[in-house]
């Protein structure tokens, strides 16, 4: 009589964990910088319609209803494109978002981070007053007619967007090559240069608050809390310009 075998089964081998340490970004710094500008450029191309539809050939001549529309398509652009890079290189949409730094956080760990960000944003604004003079930017928000449509785009849709894109998406890629203070100026450049349209002299403080941003960004670890802390600059801002 033949005797009976036995084997132990034999465990399938575990699908590796992706690794998520910050920086979080699948991509290097050359794609970075190329998808922050083909994000710009999404927006841009998005516009033109609006653009075409009223029949001018700059946003300085366009009524409300397209400038609203053109804002939105440029936040559009920066959502959409860096999502869908993240997305295509992590294997999924929820891993595209947690590259771009959606994810959980420490709150009071956050609280002292931005409060640290504002402290020094506010200091190197009042210096650069002191020295340079007070910085001239025109401001926009009136342009996009009711208050519910500037709160919408200006203090929702442009935090969102531009931290996806240039905290999440840029300064995440140039810091898998450089170290925090420089990965953090250069996205801060890119982020203060988009908003030389509305002034010059606004530039540098910019700049500097777009490096506020990614620190508190890599020392809390989530893109949230710059998310958090730029709506509520902006909603500050445009509160101030309401009241006045």
């Amino acid at each position: 009589m033949e005797q009976p075998t036995y084997s132990l089964p034999v465990p399938e081998p575990e699908e590796p964990e992706e690794d998520f340490t910050f920086p979080y970004a699948s991509w290097g710094a050359m794609t970075a910088l190329t998808v922050s500008l083909l994000a710009l450029f999404a927006g841009l191309l998005l516009s033109l319609p609006f653009l075409a539809i009223a029949g001018v050939d700059s946003a300085k001549d366009a009524p409300t209803g397209v400038l609203i529309a053109i804002q939105a398509c440029t936040a559009l652009g920066f959502i959409l494109i860096p999502i869908l890079v993240a997305t295509g290189t992590s294997g999924g949409l929820k891993n595209g978002l947690r590259r771009l730094g959606f994810v959980s956080f420490r709150p009071l760990q956050a609280l002292g981070w931005s409060a640290a960000g504002i402290s020094a944003y506010l200091a190197f604004a009042l210096i650069y007053a002191s020295v340079i003079g007070q910085p001239e930017q025109e401001e926009i928000a009136e342009k996009f007619g009711n208050l519910p449509a500037q709160f919408l785009l200006i203090v929702i849709a442009a935090p969102l967007a531009e931290e996806i894109c240039f905290r999440g998406f840029l300064f995440g890629g140039l810091r898998k090559r450089l170290p925090m203070i420089p990965a953090a100026l250069a996205g801060g450049l890119f982020f203060g240069l988009l908003h030389f349209t509305t002034g010059w002299s606004a530039v540098p403080v910019l700049v500097f608050l777009g490096v506020m941003f990614a620190v508190v960004y890599e020392k809390t670890g989530s893109l949230w809390p710059p998310v958090i802390l730029h709506a509520v600059n902006n909603g500050l801002a445009l509160a101030v310009l309401t009241a006045s």
